[in-house]
């Protein structure tokens, strides 16, 4: 009986923030393309400053670098 009951709770919640999260997303006024450029953006940036040591380039974004380019080749 509990379970059942704590499994209705839940449902419900969820489908609460479901619903929350959908009305932010395709409402009038929701930034939901600039969020996505932003996090995409953040993301490639984080790679390029992971793979530069690897890929023998240096970069600006991972706090050593050629301040002026993304990445510069240090051979």
């Amino acid at each position: 009986m509990a379970d059942e009951t704590i499994r209705a709770v839940v449902t419900i919640a969820t489908a609460i923030v479901g619903l929350a999260v959908l009305a932010v997303l395709v409402g009038s006024r929701s930034q939901t393309a600039n969020v996505l450029q932003s996090a995409g953006g953040a993301f490639s940036q984080s790679l390029v400053a992971a793979e530069g040591p690897v890929l023998g380039f240096s970069s600006s974004y991972g706090g050593f670098g050629h301040p002026f380019s993304e990445s510069v080749p240090i051979f």
